[in-house]
């Protein structure tokens, strides 16, 4: 019988989305362990999910460079050991270096159908761009921001009336079920990318795969 896969978490905020990976471990729907939580802000709300050994957290300020801060990040991620490593509210834009690290291996959950609205107040531009569909999308990560290729989406409608805030809950209650199901095929060995392109069962997945309403993913 195999080890539970080992996941690293990079998280700035309130850490929901590690909540639902943690959820998932131990609900069974995740054959996963949490190595490590790691972030930017020594206060956020994630770190306070796992317990004190788990947690590494400096302020990037503490550094030289970004370098340096980069590099120390690595270093941490690397001693756990992850088979996984999932940016997950992650709101620091990660180096080359620390990217081509642990390429292949690293991931990002992003409110939005990439490749629209790369960064930041992305339901706020769905709005202004009178989008009909918005969502969430998980991807590998290239040093370009929100670049890399999708592995997954979630979509929800863009409604008569929503704010930014109506519509950032509406995406938020796909993200997890999305996060959820994507880790799930990673950890399981059936998603791999290979020149851009997503392997799933070694099969090249020339669309992002498509999260129902129950929770499964989908050509």
């Amino acid at each position: 019988m195999s080890a539970p896969a080992r996941i690293a978490v990079l998280a700035s905020g309130r850490g929901s989305n590690l909540q639902c990976l943690l959820d998932g471990i131990a609900t069974g729907q995740l054959d996963a362990r949490i190595a490590g939580v790691f972030s930017d802000k020594p206060a956020a709300a994630a770190l306070d999910k796992v317990a004190p050994e788990l947690r590494w957290a400096r302020p990037p300020r503490d550094f030289a460079n970004r370098e340096a801060f980069d590099t120390a990040l690595g270093d941490a991620v690397a001693a756990c050991a992850p088979d996984w490593i999932v940016c997950a509210g992650y709101m620091r834009i990660l180096g080359a270096g620390f990217v081509q690290r642990f390429a292949g291996r690293l991931v990002n959950i992003h409110p939005s159908l990439l490749p629209l609205h790369k960064g930041l107040h992305t339901h706020a531009r769905a709005l202004e761009a009178g989008d009909a569909e918005h969502g969430a999308s998980v991807h590998f990560v290239v040093p370009e921001l929100d670049a890399g290729t999708v592995i997954a989406q979630a979509r929800v409608p863009v409604l008569a009336g929503d704010s930014s805030d109506t519509l950032a809950a509406r995406v938020l209650a796909v993200e997890h079920p999305l996060l959820l199901a994507t880790v799930r095929l990673l950890i399981e060995g059936r998603v791999a990318e290979r020149d851009g392109t997503v392997l799933l069962d070694g099969q090249s997945l020339f669309n992002p795969l498509r999260l129902d309403s129950a929770g499964t993913l989908h050509r």
